[in-house]
């Protein structure tokens, strides 16, 4: 698949995901925030600081490639996706306040993605003539464009003609979701010879990053008195990342395919990943319940 072909489609496919997001968002959905802080607080704790010293020390801990460790720190950066509003909504979360963090988490990460993308690009160094990687202000106006405007355009239409937007609602999320296929497909074809040798190990830190992220977004939430389904919610914003952002900021902004690996086998580990969380979790709770209702009276 043609690397120039894929940089160009990328910035499109991302703007057609990023709409179907617009179409189910509202102003409330930003507004709500004010109502529930400390899950909101909690959660983007989480996923702006936690999740960024996660996947560098295990990127320093497995010895990854600079460019492979990049890609990483770039997947640690970006914001939840739409799918884990689906996860959520299928184990018992608050999917309306999966709705606000993924709409927060969006905007945030126009700031966020490049200040720890650069930071990384900084310390791992590449000495393979890509040092001069970066995202600077050019290039952060980009990720601006290719984030925030489609999900305003989604919002507009929702505003405008709300039927309308829910009629679409369906199709462009399975839209985006076959589009997110052919994303991680041609980001993989792209570097069939970049990484081979290190494909194993990038996986396994992916694996590992999406395990970590999904625990530590549920038991963090939990231990700090946040709610039940409130803790699923962020558990599932936290671990199920929007890789098609990453993989289009490493093609198409950062011209570099090997920083794109990462996200793309994480898109491939999270869904059974977060499905077998959320599973744990929800058996856990039903025994729990049962647990309690089948106890002797003490009185």
């Amino acid at each position: 698949m043609n690397s120039g072909f894929i940089a160009v489609a990328l910035p499109i496919a991302l703007g057609v995901i990023m709409f179907g997001l617009g179409l189910s968002l509202t102003p409330a959905d930003f507004t709500r925030v004010a109502q529930q802080p400390k899950a909101v607080l909690i959660a983007l704790v989480c996923q702006m600081v936690v999740l960024p010293l996660v996947a560098f020390g295990l990127v320093t801990l497995f010895g990854l490639e600079p460019l492979a460790a990049i890609g990483v720190m770039l997947l640690a950066a970006s914001p939840g996706g739409a799918t884990a509003n689906l996860f959520s909504h299928l184990f018992g979360g608050d999917v309306a306040l999966n709705v606000s963090l993924t709409a927060v988490n969006s905007v945030i990460s126009v700031l966020t993605v490049p200040l720890i993308t650069n930071a990384a690009i900084d310390h791992f160094g590449p000495e393979d003539g890509t040092g001069s990687l970066g995202v600077q202000f050019g290039k952060a106006v980009q990720v601006f464009a290719i984030v925030l405007i489609p999900v305003a355009i989604g919002m507009t239409v929702r505003a405008l003609r709300p039927l309308f937007a829910d009629r679409m609602d369906r199709p462009v999320r399975i839209a985006s979701a076959i589009i997110l296929v052919f994303v991680v497909i041609g980001a993989v074809a792209s570097d069939r010879s970049g990484m081979n040798g290190d494909l194993p190990t990038i996986g396994l830190v992916v694996a590992l990053l999406c395990a970590i992220s999904l625990t530590v977004g549920y038991w963090l939430p939990r231990l700090l008195g946040v709610p039940e389904r409130q803790a699923i919610a962020s558990s599932m914003e936290i671990g199920v990342h929007n890789s098609a952002i990453a993989i289009t900021i490493a093609i198409s902004v950062l011209d570099s395919t090997e920083i794109a690996v990462p996200a793309a086998l994480y898109a491939v580990v999270m869904s059974p990943f977060a499905a077998t969380f959320g599973w744990l979790i929800s058996r856990s709770l039903r025994r729990a319940g049962t647990a309690v209702a089948t106890e002797p009276s003490r009185l």
